[in-house]
């Protein structure tokens, strides 16, 4: 459901002096989003989509005030809109206006083989929604949404980045400060962002604006170039959204990991595809298996009580997934929502496992080198400066979520090796995130 006072702002970003002409509306609930642009839009028809039968009745009698010629249609949006790109020539619409569902689609679902039927690759309904509307637009048509910010980053979302980024000018983004204010009565706790796009037209500069809620009291906008939004050369195309600047000083970020000689890897041991080889106490023939909640604060906890096992009974099927033991930086994929950084990163030391090989399960990404550990001064200033307050900053400007992926990791550049080895030295667990930033920072 969307609040009426971001329906109103929504509505603001249309260019008002565009040609007349008709509206979409997927997603549609009681119709918010389109009364708020009939007030400033010149409409011809309006269709909206909706499913919903208790919305759908409200919808209808709030459209029937505005006079306006409409359809509700009570199908599935995405499989009539397959079906108007490949048989229909007619149906095209010159504004779109949505808050689209949220909500994953499996490779093999009905949803997922009917996009591809019109050449779209895309993982949840929100994406979805977007690419087929943008496919449904008249050259120069307009779109706002309001959207979750995950496709900004992750190779799962790179296809839509791709296909959005070629179909369409990125005019307008606004960022909501707060992650649960936007949507608070619904409880919902994606951080969105408002998308205003035009189909067909060239990219020029882009306006950001940011406000802490709906209530838009504090609303900022500025301008920048799109280069700073996708950076010349990223081959991944992620979007990044700078509301705030970010000194990335050559000394911080100069290097690719390649150049480095390191590489990032997601944790080889997926657990419930080896549970016939779970130990819950580590033993004669068995190899630790390490998860997060191994990780608490600055403590290693190893054996931990929890309902994971500790270790992995030696097998031939366990034991290609394992690695050697050494000094790794573990970064957790999935940081919770009440923690300070985004990146949350780890030192294993070796010396704290009596084992030759370790397992780390699917939950990590792993820095290693050629599948092996890092020296043990690179390790400790590699962690020192994925935890510093710089690093957040800059990784916030593409990620709106709290997942962290192995590409997100490898597209971001790093301090070159002595830094690094200079880092190190100064660096170990227990720093307060004051320190950490003192040292981090000497290098801008």
């Amino acid at each position: 459901m969307t609040p009426y006072r971001i329906a109103e702002f929504m509505s603001s970003l249309f260019d008002i002096r565009h040609a007349a002409g008709s509206l979409l509306d997927a997603g549609a609930g009681v119709g918010s989003l389109t009364i708020a642009a009939s007030k400033v839009l010149n409409i011809t028809s309006i269709e909206a989509w909706e499913i919903d039968p208790v919305m759908r009745h409200y919808l209808s009698k709030n459209l029937d005030e505005l006079g306006m010629e409409y359809r509700v249609h009570c199908t599935d949006f995405i499989e009539q809109a397959v079906n108007m790109l490949q048989f229909s020539s007619g149906t095209r619409f010159m504004y779109a206006v949505m808050n689209p569902p949220y909500k994953k689609i499996n490779s093999d679902s009905r949803q997922r083989l009917l996009v591809r039927q019109v050449g779209l690759e895309t993982v949840n309904l929100y994406t979805a929604f977007l690419a087929l509307a943008i496919l449904l637009m008249e050259p120069q048509g307009q779109l706002v949404v309001i959207i979750p910010r995950s496709f900004c980053n992750g190779p799962y979302y790179k296809p839509f980045r791709q296909f959005m980024l070629r179909e369409c000018a990125m005019d307008h983004i606004h960022v909501f400060g707060s992650r649960s204010k936007a949507f608070e009565e619904d409880a919902v706790l994606q951080e969105n962002v408002i998308l205003k796009l035009t189909r067909g037209a060239a990219q020029g500069s882009v306006v950001l604006s940011f406000s802490l809620d709906m209530q838009f009291a504090d609303l900022q906008r500025t301008k920048c170039g799109f280069d700073e939004i996708v950076q010349p050369g990223d081959r991944e195309m992620f979007i990044h959204i700078p509301t705030h600047k970010v000194q990335t000083s050559p000394g911080l970020f100069s290097h690719t990991l390649s150049q480095l000689g390191l590489e990032v890897c997601t944790g080889p041991v997926v657990d419930f595809r080896l549970k016939e080889w779970f130990s819950h106490a580590p033993g004669e023939g068995t190899v630790p298996l390490l998860y997060p909640h191994h990780f608490r604060g600055d403590d290693f906890l190893y054996p931990r009580e929890h309902k994971k096992p500790n270790a992995l009974k030696r097998s031939s099927e366990v034991n290609k997934w394992l690695m050697p033991n050494g000094y790794y930086v573990l970064v957790k994929r999935f940081s919770a929502k009440e923690e300070r950084r985004r990146v949350v990163a780890y030192v294993h030391d070796p010396d704290r496992l009596k084992s030759s090989f370790v397992g780390f399960e699917n939950h990590w990404n792993i820095y290693h080198v050629r599948k092996e550990g890092l020296d043990e001064i690179t390790s400790r200033g590699l962690a020192c400066f994925l935890n510093s307050s710089i690093l957040d900053s800059y990784f916030r400007l593409f990620s709106g979520h709290t997942q962290v992926n192995a590409t997100d990791l490898r597209n971001i550049r790093y301090p070159g090796p002595d830094q690094l080895k200079e880092m190190g030295r100064q660096y170990r667990h227990g720093l307060a995130q004051e320190e950490i930033d003192s040292i981090v920072t000497r290098f801008q």
